[in-house]
C-alpha cells in the first residue's frame, strides 16, 4: 500500500469535497491510499512551507492558498510540475482553464501547482431582502431612490444602516476582520483599489500613505466598528466564519468569495434561490474591482511517490472530478463546469463567475508576501482597536515596510 499525504484547511466543504474525490482516486488505483491531514490555515502554512513539510517528504502535496505559492517556490519546496504536464499530460491545459487561474501558477517556465477551487470577490446579497415589497417601499421613503445591490461604497453604507435590525437578527453588512495574514489583507486591497489606489509604486514596494490609502482605511474602521452597520462579532471572524453568518441569515450583504454564493444555492440551504450576486462597489468614479485568490494542489518537491501524486492531480483536474466537487459547496475550476448548463441552473450564481475571475485584479507576487500580510494585519488591528490617528497607523506601516525591505520587484 502506497500512501499519499495531502495537507488541506480544516474548512468543511474542503474536507468534504478532497475526500471524495481521494476515496474515488483509491477505487481506481488499488495499493494507492490517501490520507488527508486537514489543520488551521497558519498551521496549514508553517508545517507545509515555513517548517519544511513539503520539501522534505512529510507532505506528498498540499493544498495552499495562491498568495504563498511565490514563497514555495523560492524556497526549492514545490516541484516543478512542467516537466510532469510534458511527459503525462493533463487534458486541455492550459485551455479549459481560465487565463486567470493559469497565470498565478506559472514562474517563469515553472508550473508551481493545479487550481483546485477558486471564488473571486464579488458583492453577496440576499435578493429576497432587497426585493420584498415592503422594505423596497420603506427604503424609498428613507432615501429618496429604490432599494437595490450598492454600486458605490456610500450607497453600501446607507443600505447596511438601512438593514441593520437586532431584534430581527439582522445585521446590514459583515467583515472577516480576524488577522489571519489574509481577508485583512484582501479587504484593504479591495478598498484602495476600488477608490482607484493601488498597493504598489513603479518600483515594486508597497505605499501605504496616499490618500486613497487613508480614504480606505478610514472607511473600513468606521464600518466594522459600528454595529448600527456591521455585524458586531466582525473583529473574531475569518472568511469562512463571517460567510457562514450569511449563510444563517443574518446579514443583508457582504463583500466576500463567491463560494459563498455558490454554497447558499445548494439544495437544502436556508438561502436556495434568495442568494445573488454583483460587482464589489466603488468609490464615486472608479470601475468595479474584484480580487482573485484562489486554493491550488501542489506537489512537495521532497515526495517520495511524485509519480503517484501526479496521477492524482492528473485525477482531480479531469472535467468530471471538477464538476462533482461543486456538491459539497467548493468552487470548481474549470471552465466546463462553469458553464455547465445544470450547474447554472441550479446555482444561477456560476452564471455570472466567468466574467468576475477574467477581470479580477491579482495581489503582488513574491516571497515577500507573508511579511506584507503581516504588516496590514497590524494595520487593521491597531485601526479597530485603537483609537490613534489612522495618518499614523500608515506612516508607522510605511516605515516598517521601507525598514524590512518588503518589495515585490
Amino acid at each position: 500500500m502506497t500512501t499519499l499525504r495531502i495537507a488541506l484547511r480544516n474548512y468543511a466543504d474542503f474536507e468534504n469535497a478532497l475526500d471524495e474525490q481521494a476515496r474515488l482516486f483509491e477505487v481506481l488505483h488499488p495499493g494507492a491510499h490517501v490520507e488527508l491531514v486537514s489543520v488551521g490555515i497558519h498551521e496549514l502554512h508553517d508545517s507545509a512551507l515555513t517548517d519544511g513539510g513539503l520539501r522534505d517528504g512529510h507532505f506528498d502535496l498540499a493544498l495552499l492558498v495562491t498568495d504563498w505559492l511565490a514563497e514555495g517556490m523560492e524556497s526549492g519546496a514545490l516541484e516543478n510540475l512542467q516537466p510532469w504536464q510534458q511527459r503525462l499530460p493533463i487534458h486541455d491545459w492550459p485551455g479549459g482553464w481560465a487565463h486567470s487561474l493559469v497565470k498565478p501558477l506559472v514562474f517563469g517556465d515553472k508550473l508551481s501547482a493545479l487550481p483546485w477551487h477558486d471564488g473571486p470577490e464579488c458583492l453577496v446579497y440576499r435578493s429576497d431582502l432587497f426585493s420584498a415589497p415592503e422594505r423596497r417601499s420603506a427604503f424609498r421613503a428613507q432615501f429618496g431612490h429604490d432599494l437595490a445591490p450598492p454600486a458605490t461604497w456610500q450607497e453600501f453604507e446607507e443600505t447596511a444602516r438601512f438593514f441593520t435590525n437586532p431584534n430581527e437578527r439582522l445585521y446590514g453588512t459583515v467583515f472577516a476582520a480576524f488577522p489571519d495574514g489574509h481577508n485583512t489583507l484582501y479587504d484593504f486591497a479591495l478598498q484602495l483599489w476600488s477608490r482607484g489606489g493601488e498597493l504598489l509604486d513603479a518600483a515594486g514596494c508597497p505605499q501605504l500613505t496616499t490618500p486613497q490609502a487613508i480614504e480606505a482605511l478610514e472607511f473600513y474602521r468606521r464600518i466594522v466598528r459600528d454595529p448600527a452597520m456591521c455585524h458586531p462579532r466582525s473583529l473574531e471572524l475569518d472568511s469562512t466564519q463571517s460567510g457562514d453568518l450569511f449563510l444563517a441569515g443574518e446579514v443583508a450583504m457582504m463583500a466576500n468569495w463567491f463560494g459563498f454564493a455558490a454554497r447558499a444555492g445548494r439544495a437544502g440551504s436556508p438561502l436556495a434561490g434568495k442568494a445573488a450576486i454583483a460587482p464589489i462597489p466603488t468609490g464615486r468614479s472608479s470601475p468595479p474591482v474584484s480580487l482573485s485568490v484562489f486554493w491550488a494542489l501542489a506537489m512537495g518537491a521532497g515526495s517520495h511517490h511524485k509519480e503517484l501524486a501526479w496521477t492524482f492531480l492528473r485525477f482531480i483536474a479531469t472535467a468530471e472530478s471538477d464538476l462533482r466537487m461543486t456538491r459539497h459547496g467548493t468552487v470548481g475550476v474549470r471552465l466546463s463546469t462553469w458553464r455547465n448548463p445544470e450547474l447554472q441552473a441550479s446555482i444561477p450564481a456560476y452564471r455570472e463567475i466567468e466574467g468576475i475571475s477574467l477581470g479580477a485584479r491579482q495581489l503582488p507576487v513574491g516571497p515577500h508576501m507573508a511579511a506584507f500580510a503581516s504588516i496590514i494585519d497590524r494595520v487593521i488591528t491597531r485601526a479597530l482597536g485603537t483609537s490613534d490617528a489612522t495618518v499614523a497607523i500608515l506612516e508607522e506601516a510605511q516605515c516598517e515596510v521601507e525598514s524590512k525591505g518588503v518589495r515585490f520587484p
